[in-house]
């Protein structure tokens, strides 16, 4: 018969969302069987150069695969979803969601190949369901998007319950409400630990409704003397469907720029969470034969990527639309941190280009999380035993852990965690054991993980200094140089301004293969280190830079 301890153990570790914003995936181990919650990206801070995507180090769970029995997704959002195809490639394990969540993620796999090959079972609000030996429960919780679930998991010490993003809407958009009910049950039947949403923790007081926008978004759909472009994320399907209704009401066509807001349209209409008008959307092509205030277009980029539709827009660089004076831009989102300064440079250009932007209103925006009086509820319906505040960074994390001390929850008993930092509960006291391999994995184009920090700070140096190509020949008989040394220079100097400086460092150059070959130096590795090194003096000492310095020994 197996011991007590070894059918009461609990463990409870994140491999993304702590001290972040972006890239949740939480693990919750009961006994030998791991389930893992959300699977999220995150958007690269702006050092990370030409990088897409940042996704969690599942190195763990893979190493682990055999005792992985699920994946349960808490809603459609990218920061909870967005990883779930990278993750699929190494764990082919079931994946639980909602009817929407799971539709949203459909075409993702589908296009990386993976669906066919991915047993998705679709979940709803009170839904029980056994994940290996495990029960899990489901429970609904109002946000920005629609089908949003918190998960309750059963253990022999009690539940151990997420809520994924969470608010407590008094009036939400689909009329359906968070499960209040269902969480006080879960309080009195006794909640071993809380894993709970922090990204507003710092905000006094309740999050407005997602109906206290409605009023705003029409407001600008009558005032607006041309066409209205409303930017939101392309998952944002309550506000989608406000600008489709706010558009109808004030007689305006309505175009879609951008892929991910197409496709998620799509989805959502044929799954029954969209209504939308007959001829109410047009292409983007048939636009010109609408006057201006009788159009309206929904647009990618309220974080002020680059790449997106919103800022190819204002910069004119986008082959279909531009934004021009009379135009009306809403940016309805609330800025993911760190992100500001992006989407400041995108509403300069939208003003330098004449239009009237709607930015930072309240009118047109809320948050889809929690403030300080909903976690407190929160914490005061589910009664935990252990508290651990995840999801976002550690100054939220630090505003919750307050939170929680006020609601009663013992001090000693809330747990600020690192990523990969593992909590074993225990029936009386809960441990920090060993941590788990965890960290960032970079997606650049097709490659997983194959940029690191290496390539980064090569990156950042050609960034900075640019970089310089020596090109030298050799003779295979002699050792001797046949021609060069050439220089060629890309983001260091400009060549013609800068010709008695790298007819100086050609000289250097020469002077050292010379002396390497008087000493009979003639390994490569040894000629390039020598060259680079010489190189990179003379030119800091002359211009205080520090370029790239790319030898090539060609051998004739």
């Amino acid at each position: 018969m197996p011991k007590q301890e070894e059918t009461n153990k609990v463990r409870v570790f994140a491999l993304g969302g702590l001290g972040e914003t972006g890239k949740n995936m939480y693990v919750v181990e009961v006994n030998d069987e791991i389930i893992v919650l959300d699977a999220g990206q995150m958007i690269p801070e702006d050092d990370m150069l030409g990088v897409d995507i940042v996704i969690a180090d599942i190195s763990y769970l893979v190493q682990n695969s055999d005792r992985v029995k699920g994946i349960i997704l808490s809603h459609g959002h990218e920061d909870h979803c967005g990883a779930l195809p990278y993750v699929l490639r190494k764990l082919q394990v079931p994946v639980y969601g909602t009817k929407l969540t799971l539709g949203l993620i459909e075409g993702e796999l589908k296009a990386q190949h993976l669906l066919k090959k991915t047993d998705l079972k679709t979940v709803s609000s009170g839904d029980k369901v056994k994940i290996g030996n495990v029960k899990a429960e489901f429970f609904r919780v109002s946000h920005s998007i629609p089908d949003c679930v918190g998960v309750a998991i059963e253990t022999p010490q009690g539940y151990v319950v997420y809520t994924g993003d969470f608010k407590f809407d008094q009036t939400p958009a689909d009329h359906k409400f968070a499960d209040v009910g269902r969480m006080t049950q879960y309080g009195k039947k006794g909640v071993l630990c809380l894993l709970s949403d922090s990204t507003n923790a710092e905000i006094p007081g309740t999050t407005p409704s997602e109906k206290a926008t409605e009023p705003g978004i029409k407001a600008v759909f009558r005032e607006a003397p041309g066409r209205v472009i409303v930017s939101t994320y392309a998952s944002n399907i309550y506000r989608i469907q406000q600008v489709i209704d706010a558009a109808k009401e004030t007689n305006r066509k309505v175009a879609v720029v951008g892929e991910s807001m197409k496709k998620n349209i799509q989805i959502s209409k044929r799954l029954g969470y969209l209504r939308i008008p007959k001829q109410l959307m047009v292409n983007v092509e048939e636009l010109s034969k609408h006057r201006g205030e009788k159009i309206a277009i929904l647009s990618t980029g309220s974080q002020g990527e680059p790449t997106s539709e919103l800022h190819r827009m204002a910069k004119g660089t986008d082959r279909q639309l531009s934004i021009m004076p009379k135009d009306t831009v809403v940016i309805s989102a609330s800025p993911t941190p760190g992100k500001e300064k992006a989407i400041g440079r995108v509403v300069d250009f939208l003003y330098r280009v004449g239009a009237e932007v709607v930015h930072s209103d309240k009118n047109v925006n809320v948050s889809g999380h929690a403030s300080q009086e909903e976690l407190m509820l929160m914490l005061n319906l589910m009664k935990p035993r252990h508290f651990i505040p995840i999801q976002g960074e550690y100054r939220m994390q630090i505003a919750h852990e307050k939170l929680a001390k006020t609601a009663g929850v013992h001090p000693e008993r809330i747990h600020l965690l690192q990523n990969g930092e593992v909590l074993q509960l225990e029936e009386r006291n809960a441990t920090k054991s060993t941590k788990v391999q965890a960290g960032n994995v970079l997606v650049d184009g097709l490659g997983i993980g194959d940029v690191g920090n290496i390539v980064l700070r090569d990156r950042r140096l050609l960034s900075k200094d640019g970089i310089l190509v020596v090109v030298v020949t050799l003779s295979k008989k002699t050792n001797a140089f046949v021609s060069g040394p050439d220089i060629i220079s890309r983001g260091f100097v400009y060549v013609r301004e800068s010709e008695e400086l790298l007819d100086e460092a050609k000289q250097k150059v020469a002077e050292t293969l010379r002396e390497c070959m008087d000493d009979n130096v003639n390994e490569w590795s040894s000629l390039k280190s020598n060259i680079r090194d010489v190189l990179s003096r003379y030119l800091f000492d002359k211009t205080k830079r520090r370029p790239m310095i790319l030898p090539i020994i060609m051998e004739v």
